[in-house]
């Protein structure tokens, strides 16, 4: 028996990995700490962080190698939702000083 008029919605872990913005920027041949990959997931248009992205910049790209919307994560935010104008599939990348997590998406 259906309660309600309600559409289920779940949510799916975004797969991300990681690359360098500038590969020349820093590289003097030592070791770094491991760099702790977000946790993110999507549900609709609502991006969930599971890992402090804070001040992270956030990117959608198209296609066409296109930024078609680029924002700042607040500090604290647990959760963004995207504008609702977007459709298909985009490139995401949350950057974070020199280093930059990219995965993609299906809106």
């Amino acid at each position: 028996m259906l309660l309600s008029n309600s559409i289920a919605t779940y949510a799916h872990i975004v797969d991300l990995e990681s690359g360098y913005v500038d590969p020349e920027y820093g590289n003097d041949g030592q070791q770094k700490s491991p760099v702790l990959v977000p946790t993110v997931d999507l549900e609709v248009y609502t991006l969930n962080f599971y890992t402090p992205c804070d001040g992270c910049v956030l990117r959608l790209i198209d296609e066409n190698d296109v930024v078609v919307y680029s924002t700042v994560i607040p500090t604290g935010a647990t959760s963004l939702v995207l504008p609702s104008y977007l459709s298909g599939e985009y490139e995401i990348q949350i950057v974070q000083g020199n280093t930059y997590f990219y995965g993609y998406i299906d809106l």
